[in-house]
């Protein structure tokens, strides 16, 4: 016999009704997690901010989807965390397991076999088991060190079949346990950055040092410098740009394509001039740790090519618009 949609479902021709009663019960099944929330999450989380080990995520079918999600956040925010599955788990991947680590077992039943084989291995390897599951009264909940109760009065399946409230409900607390371990942990900027340093989010949060030309790489003449120096200086180093630096490091200005067209126009012939006589002074600067995302900005807004970074009021090399654009950060 066929299951039927319960009264409440809009007939199956009312596509527009049907997609937002699903979204409606997956909130709902959010929102309800909030009322549940108390010292088992507190808990939870002081397990993993002593953790010694790893944390592993293990979960199969479309929990194991979720497990995945999870442990890829944890470990993006700080939290060493893999995802193990149980079938594979039980042919061969428990050694992964160490005592030290803490094994977070999602099913919504909490009778999932393929888990449960996992789990009483989990228990004889010594390892802590923290449940992730809509029924804490199941064999998985009584077995565990701590549960966190993910239950759903209803799936968003119009046949109350497909596991839909149930896995955004988990996949919700798992977000919130990573989000408050990453506080907890301080977690800043930097360190997203330096988990995601080929990521968007990773490349918009590099530093100004991380990008700029330094060394040899960036254009520097003395302000006594003459012309052609000058030119052959944004020449080789080809950013349409020099710095002109004092003897002591100090910045005394810049010269820029635009200011050389501008002095092809002035009654003194260009080539008989000093990098001084020509510079631009107080160019816009930044400093080493300005933010790629900050330093984009600021060239957009100003409408400039570059931009010279200044360290301890010592130039230490230029940032070019290009450098950018070259590394697919924005």
């Amino acid at each position: 016999m066929s299951a039927r949609p319960s009264a409440s479902t809009p007939p199956p021709d009312d596509g527009l009704a049907l997609a937002r009663r699903v979204l409606e019960t997956e909130a709902a099944a959010i929102l309800g997690l909030v009322a549940t929330l108390d010292h088992r999450f507190e808990q939870v989380l002081e397990l993993l901010l002593r953790c010694r080990g790893r944390v592993i995520v293990t979960g199969i079918g479309k929990s194991g989807i979720i497990c995945r999600k999870v442990a890829a956040t944890l470990a993006s925010t700080g939290t060493p965390a893999f995802f193990l599955h149980p079938a594979e788990a039980v042919h061969g991947d428990l050694g992964v397991i160490h005592p030290e680590d803490i094994v977070i077992a999602l099913s919504h039943s909490g009778e999932t076999q393929e888990v449960l084989r996992v789990v009483e291995a989990i228990k004889r390897i010594g390892a802590t088991l923290v449940a992730m599951t809509g029924h804490p009264g199941s064999t998985l909940g009584q077995t565990a060190d701590v549960v966190l109760d993910t239950h759903v009065s209803e799936e968003a399946c119009p046949l109350n079949l497909a596991p839909t409230a149930s896995t955004t409900a988990a996949l919700a607390l798992g977000d919130a346990l990573a989000m408050t371990l990453l506080v907890r942990r301080g977690f800043r900027e930097e360190d997203f950055a330096h988990l995601h340093p080929r990521g968007t989010l990773g490349k918009g949060l590099m530093r100004a040092h991380a990008l700029m030309h330094a060394g040899e790489a960036m254009p520097k003449v003395a302000p006594g410098a003459s012309m052609r120096e000058v030119l052959r200086e944004m020449s080789g180093k080809r950013l349409g740009m020099t710095t002109v630096v004092h003897p002591d490091g100090r910045l005394a200005g810049i010269i820029t394509d635009g200011d050389l067209r501008r002095q092809l126009a002035a009654p003194q012939p260009v080539l008989e001039r000093t990098a001084g006589d020509v510079m631009t002074t107080g160019p816009v600067t930044i400093g080493p740790l300005t933010l790629a995302v900050e330093a984009l900005k600021l060239l957009e807004e100003r409408r400039i090519s570059s931009l010279v970074v200044v360290d301890g009021g010592l130039v230490a090399g230029v940032l070019h618009l290009h450098d950018l654009w070259r590394t697919e950060l924005f």
